[in-house]
């Protein structure tokens, strides 16, 4: 795998109610970037990352468990986690480590309690937020119901960027209101053909489209002149835009998806590429002795550890963020709680259960070492 640096690395959270279908759209993520070349289901136990014992007794999320995607020469790390309340504090560990929280709704049943609860450390954070609404596909799924009530829980920020035009069981199109075109998937899903909007659409896509435009260009003054000068922002002003309301919480776009049938994961997973901010992008940290640590991989080495494990037949694991320099293979490091000089063990990145062994990690990636 190569290594990426800051500018090429994203950092990702998937948070929500339990059967929101978070642990699925993480699936078909790994599965668009060809990491997996079968779709697992947690009915099945087959997935990436619901892989303990047990997750599959219960067939949800225990633990919030790393995966990374290489989507279009970045690489995304993901945290599934964990949607019942019993396990928050899986979710706050990763909340501590990622850049970006995807908030799944289940289209069907709108904003659900376990989403009310999450959403209030994600404030805590001061966490960017996406929105996706999954299961678009189902029966008794209603989109504008649930962002009605996205916008009531969580203020006019939300944002549509998308939305289905034949939600329930005959789902196979999204109008994308940022690119102004309708994406046809195939019964099996995947790649969709790309088509003009349909003309019964234009005029909402319109209205839409010139939403999103004004709660972008309201919160840049330069934007704004653009805008009022041209009626329009371009693309690269809208991107630039986007990611930095996103970083000020000024914004929560909403996607939708139907991630059992890997229908709009990729268009998301690009949004992701291109738009959330990047490690370099996101205000510095702090370390407990107040030395401020931007994503330079040529700065002081600094990793922050966020949770550790003891698997069987590998022994105790502890997963980290790289907040400054490059960590390596044998490298001493201070564990600034107990003063005590550590040398790191074997370095790796992780899908799941699956362990790839690295030199180095740069700043801003997430790994795991082996102790």
């Amino acid at each position: 795998m190569k290594n990426y640096d800051a500018h090429h690395i994203r950092n990702i959270a998937l948070l929500g109610h339990a059967g929101s279908g978070k642990t699925t759209l993480t699936e078909a993520m790994l599965f668009e970037s060809g990491e997996i070349t079968r779709r697992g289901s947690v009915e099945e136990n087959s997935t990436v990352t619901d892989f303990h014992e047990i997750e599959h007794e219960r067939r949800s999320s225990v633990f919030g468990t790393l995966a990374f995607a290489e989507w279009q020469d970045y690489k995304i790390n993901i945290i599934d986690t964990p949607g019942y309340i019993d396990y928050v504090g899986e979710v706050i560990s990763a909340l501590r480590v990622v850049d970006t929280g995807i908030m799944v709704l289940n289209s069907a049943n709108g904003v659900e309690v376990g989403t009310e609860t999450i959403w209030k450390y994600t404030k805590e954070f001061n966490t960017p937020i996406i929105f996706a609404i999954n299961k678009v596909d189902h029966d008794q799924s209603n989109f504008w119901r649930t962002v009605e009530q996205a916008k009531d829980r969580f203020g006019r920020e939300v944002t549509v960027v998308q939305y289905p035009l034949n939600e329930g069981g005959g789902f196979n199109t999204i109008i994308d209101v940022f690119k102004m075109t309708a994406y046809v998937f195939p019964p099996g899903g995947g790649k969709p053909e790309k088509k003009p909007i349909p003309d019964a659409e234009i005029e909402r896509a319109k209205q839409l489209h010139n939403e999103l435009i004004e709660i972008v260009a309201e919160n840049d003054e330069n934007l704004m002149d653009h805008y009022l000068e041209r009626g329009e922002l371009d693309e690269e002003e809208m991107r630039q835009g986007l990611t930095t309301t996103l970083i000020k919480r000024q914004i929560f776009p909403v996607f939708c998806t139907s991630a059992k049938n890997d229908m709009g994961t990729g268009r998301l997973m690009t949004f992701v590429d291109v738009v959330i901010p990047a490690p370099v992008e996101m205000p510095p940290v702090s370390t407990a002795g107040g030395e401020a640590l931007s994503a330079d991989p040529s700065g002081k080495t600094c990793i922050f550890v966020f949770k550790s494990l003891s698997e069987p037949n590998i022994g105790d694991m502890s997963f980290f963020r790289v907040y400054s320099g490059t960590v390596k293979h044998g490298m001493d490091l201070v564990n600034e709680q107990s003063g005590v000089t550590e040398r790191l063990g074997q370095l790796c990145t992780v899908n799941g259960k699956k362990r790839d062994e690295v030199k180095e990690l740069q700043a801003g990636d997430i790994g795991a070492v082996v102790k």
